[in-house]
C-alpha cells in the first residue's frame, strides 16, 4: 500500500465517523480557501477582507432610525455578521445562499462585522 493509498483510507474514515456539522465546515472551509478568499478565523479588525462562506440566517433590524438588514455567513471557521444599514431586503440574500463579500472588518460587541459588503452571489451547487 502506497502513501496515497493511505491519505484515501484515512479520509475515507475520516469521513464515516466525523460529525455532519464538521465535515460541512470543513468542506465550506475548502471552497472558501478555492475561491481565493480569506479565512474568517484570520480576519482582523480593520483589515480589507474577502470572505467567501453560506447564510446562516437572515432577519430585518428595524430601529427609530433605519431598518437594518443583518445575516450571519459562517465560512467552516468562524462567523461573521454582515450589515446592509438602510435596506429591508436584498434579492438573493436568504438563508442557507453562498455568497461572496468583500469589506473593511470590523467588531461589534466581540463578533466579526461588515457594514455594507460588497458582495457576489454564488451559483447554487446541484
Amino acid at each position: 500500500m502506497s502513501a496515497k493509498d493511505g491519505g484515501y483510507f484515512s479520509r475515507l474514515v475520516r469521513k464515516l465517523t466525523s460529525d455532519v456539522e464538521d465535515l460541512d465546515a470543513d468542506d465550506l472551509s475548502e471552497k472558501s480557501e478555492a475561491g481565493g478568499a480569506q479565512r474568517a478565523c484570520d480576519c482582523r479588525s480593520g483589515q480589507e477582507v474577502t470572505v467567501l462562506g453560506r447564510l446562516r440566517s437572515v432577519e430585518l433590524c428595524p430601529t427609530n432610525e433605519a431598518a437594518t438588514l443583518q445575516a450571519e455567513l459562517f465560512d467552516g471557521t468562524q462567523g461573521v455578521t454582515l450589515i446592509w444599514l438602510g435596506r429591508r431586503r436584498i434579492p438573493g440574500i436568504e438563508p442557507g445562499r453562498t455568497i461572496k463579500v468583500r469589506g473593511r472588518m470590523a467588531e461589534r460587541d466581540g463578533q466579526k462585522v461588515l457594514y455594507n459588503p460588497y458582495y457576489e452571489l454564488q451559483s447554487p451547487v446541484s
